[in-house]
């Protein structure tokens, strides 16, 4: 059996966050250390951040053996942790290093508790604006009153530390002593509960009953939009609060928190803690040390939320479970809906999935008994579901270059003249997807991958939607030269907003594409706006859809419908029939009642049928009879392998080598397809290429991939990566 604690001089073994493929041995420093402290050690002739990990092997000459150089100011990782970051990593097929740094995600951890100056916004108004200081004061505006440190706020603000110093002697800026990490204030649980209807009073009953129960379990909450489901689950948080455990309740826009950040405070009279990249470096540090600690009763947060390291976590909510943005796709590849319910049977707590369209695999779990179900099937108070009506464009006479029916600008005029809200909805940010060469017929590409540049008028700039790059708009085709002669091809939603423009003059628009701001809280700031009636158009792409109450809007118009049928996507159906269904229940949440009109051409496609027909269970039922007969999620097991390097060569001649030598894969029943190129065969000048492993649902399938994996030497410039139930094929 493991020791908890570790005598001076004993050997412990330390996982450290360093790219290393086993535990370190070490001594324990004097006074000793516990099991899953966090502790500093010498790596080399660095100081690495390490965790106790457990006994030392002490397989070689003790008098090499060096000593921990301190245990940090932090609470131990929790054996509960350290099992699920185990187990993560075994199903992940992830190196336990990669592991740990999610979850010392931190700044200046080791830091000793002491007393530290931060800046916020001061009361007075500088007697000479400079450029420089108006950025410092609009970082701070931004971040709505946080405390920054001086260097912090500094590199923000992209100016010297001076500049932030001469606004604290105009009182500007307030300069205050603060200890380093202080507690979050106490919520209360029986501050602001709100009347709940009939069906809201039985969620919120089973929801505490489970609560209180503290063993694990999960419940799929299905509500339709605007139905309260955020009331429901708050109830089920006031009742971990009472009894003292931790809850935990993750987004997956950090444009969503400051309104829901506001409705935690209503219930509960004081703010939570935040976690997610929002926030600056101070607060993060404050609230990994004080979760830790349990002086955080509360997180909202991002994905990464989940690996913070909670005291007593007894409650999860996921809100919008259905949303692809819970998918890490970068570094360690990762499904935060997954690994929540894996979290919470570790700590004995209940999940709560909630959302209007679940996914296909909450839904399936459901049906096959392992999740609970609970169904709010009417909106909260006067509002109504919106009407869902579809708009086909093969009646519509549609000039060229335009994407506004006649049929929709007339329910929009009408909406205008009412006082009323409309959202155009158009799931492609930027001016145009493709910019085109009429002279010769070339297409601006990147020049670091295969995928086309995709322009921003507002922004002046071409960009690349892949790896970031950007370039001024030229004025003449990189391939013929030819002046005067390159077109947009195709709508996003900057020249959509130019054709709402001039086809309703008077109209005040507004659009919402994540792109467009600086800061996740100017774009927080915006909404807010919007939500007041400070538009009466909204252009906006998939951020729209993500839960945003706009009590005005009473029509939203789809610009094209059919945009997300194209492709091989296997879950091109379901995801559709999400995002058509949320961005419509954007429509008549107040008193006013709603309408949502799809433009189409194929009006009898069977998505399209079932999204106006509002029949979730046969869109359900009919998509998951599919999928069992091909095998594929959530009836089945898949894996995609990617290869990527600078010599395309190099990675196809690993691919073939690799299908060729499947026997692991083929012993228990796993087929390989590939290696093809990915669907963007080169990003950021590195060619990739992809193979599909395809098993049956009950197949020890990570362990067939590691034994599969291991035959192969890679070259130095090559990367593999492994993603375990892949959500995009890109």
């Amino acid at each position: 059996m493991t020791p908890d604690f570790f005598d001076e001089g004993q050997l412990v073994g330390v996982l450290t966050t360093q790219p290393l493929d086993r535990l370190l041995d070490y001594k324990a420093p004097e006074g000793g250390c516990w099991l899953g402290a966090f502790v500093e050690v010498p790596l080399g002739p660095r100081k690495v951040l390490g965790v106790v990990w457990g006994p030392g092997k002490g397989d070689y000459d003790h008098a090499k053996i060096r000593s921990v150089i301190r245990v940090l100011d932090a609470a131990p990782m929790r054996n509960e942790m350290r099992t699920f970051l185990g187990r993560a990593a075994d199903y992940t097929l992830t190196p336990m290093p990669a592991m740990l740094r999610l979850a010392t995600r931190a700044p200046g951890l080791g830091d000793a508790p002491s007393m530290r100056l931060v800046y916020r916004l001061g009361s007075k108004t500088p007697d000479r604006m400079t450029e420089a200081r108006e950025k410092v004061l609009a970082v701070l505006n931004d971040y709505g009153g946080l405390a920054f440190t001086l260097a912090e706020l500094a590199e923000m603000a992209g100016v010297g530390t001076s500049v932030v110093k001469g606004l604290v002697k105009q009182g500007a800026v307030s300069e205050e002593a603060a200890p380093r990490d202080t507690p979050y204030p106490q919520l209360d649980p029986d501050y602001g509960g709100k009347d709940l209807t009939d069906d809201q009073s039985i969620g919120a009953r089973v929801l505490r009953e489970a609560v209180r129960s503290r063993t694990y379990g999960t419940t799929l909450l299905r509500g339709v939009t605007g139905s309260g489901k955020t009331e429901v689950y708050l109830e089920a948080v006031a009742e971990a609060l009472r009894i003292g455990r931790q809850a935990l309740v993750l987004l997956p826009e950090i444009a969503l928190t400051g309104e829901f950040i506001d409705r935690v405070e209503a219930r509960f009279g004081m703010r939570p803690a935040e976690w997610h990249s929002g926030v600056t470096m101070t607060e993060r540090r404050r609230c990994w040390k004080m979760v830790g600690q349990g002086a955080a009763q509360l997180v909202v947060g991002a994905r990464s939320a989940l690996f913070l390291p909670f005291r007593d976590l007894g409650l999860i909510v996921v809100d919008e479970e259905h949303d692809t943005s819970y998918k890490q796709e970068d570094g360690v590849l990762y499904n935060a809906r997954d690994m929540t319910v894996l979290r919470a049977s570790l700590n004995a707590a209940q999940v709560v999935l909630a959302s209007a369209t679940p996914s296909l695999e909450s839904w399936a779990n459901v049906e096959a008994g392992k999740y609970a179900r609970l169904d709010l099937a009417s909106r909260f108070g006067a509002a109504v579901l919106p009407r869902m009506a579809a708009i086909d464009m093969r009646a519509e006479e549609m000039p060229g270059a335009k994407w506004i029916s006649s049929t929709l600008a007339r329910a929009v005029e009408a909406r205008i003249e009412r006082k009323e809200q409309a959202l155009l909805f158009l799931n492609r940010r930027g001016y145009a997807p493709v910019t085109l060469c009429r002279a010769c017929g070339a297409q601006i590409g990147c020049d670091h991958c295969d995928a086309k540049m995709v322009e921003h008028r507002f922004l002046k700039r071409l960009m690349c939607h892949q790896c970031g790059e950007t370039k001024p708009m030229p004025t003449k085709c990189p391939s013929c030269e030819a002046e005067d002669r390159l077109a947009p091809v195709g709508p996003g939603v900057e020249r959509l907003a130019e054709e709402a423009a001039e086809r309703f003059p008077e109209a005040r628009i507004a659009v919402l594409s994540s792109d467009l701001y600086g800061s996740a809280r100017a774009l927080k700031a915006h909404i807010a706006e919007i939500a007041e009636g400070g538009a009466d158009i909204i252009i906006g792409t998939q951020l729209v859809a993500k839960g945003h109450n706009f009590p005005h809007l009473t029509l939203v118009g789809v610009i094209d419908a059919d945009l997300g049928l194209q492709g091989s996507d296997l879950r091109a159906a379901e995801r559709t029939f999400q995002l058509m269904r949320q961005v419509a229940g954007r429509a008549g949440r107040a008193e006013a009642p709603g309408e949502a009109l799809l433009q189409t051409f194929q009006p009898e496609h069977p998505v399209i049928r079932a999204i106006l027909a509002g029949d979730e269970e046969g869109f359900w039922t009919a998509e998951a009879g599919e999928r069992r007969a091909a095998g594929v999620p959530p009836y089945g097991r898949m894996a995609g392998i990617i290869l990527s390097s600078p010599n395309v060569q190099e990675v196809f001649d690993l691919g073939t080598e690799m299908a060729r030598n499947d026997r692991p894969l083929r012993q228990i029943g796993a087929q390989v397809y590939g290696p093809a190129p990915a669907p963007i065969a080169r990003i950021r000048g590195r060619h990739r290429v992809r193979l599909l492993v395809k098993a049956e649902k009950t197949a020890p399938l990570q362990q067939a991939l590691a034994q599969w994996v291991a035959q192969f030497r890679l070259p130095a410039n090559l990367r593999l990566s492994i993603d375990i139930d892949p959500q995009s094929f890109y």
